[in-house]
């Protein structure tokens, strides 16, 4: 994922960064507000690592998965039914309710 995806949907992240980080605090994580400078940053204070250390962490904790919250958010869905169109039978529209797939009309 990109930093993009952690600051336009910031608190959906606060779990999966409470679990990579159980030293940061939900108080602080709403003053840093999606922020990637001052996170680091603070990630390097509250793990008491190097700032570059810290950045290297938090590129890895990057390749990991979405939180799921974030990619149900309602604000996804046409993205994810246009990707969805590949499994769709050619002349059905994958914008059409489930219920209607492979009904043949």
């Amino acid at each position: 994922m990109k930093w993009h995806h952690v600051q336009e949907n910031w608190s959906a992240f606060y779990e999966a960064i409470l679990d990579k980080w159980p030293e940061a605090e939900e108080s602080e994580l709403d003053e840093i507000d999606g922020d990637q400078r001052a996170f680091i940053a603070y990630i390097a204070d509250v793990t008491e690592q190097d700032v570059r250390e810290a950045r290297d962490e938090i590129r890895e904790w990057l390749t990991g998965e979405i939180p799921s919250d974030v990619v149900m958010d309602p604000s996804h869905d046409n993205h994810s039914i246009s990707l969805s169109s590949k499994y769709v039978p050619d002349g059905e529209d994958e914008y059409d309710d489930d219920a209607r797939f492979g009904d043949g009309d």
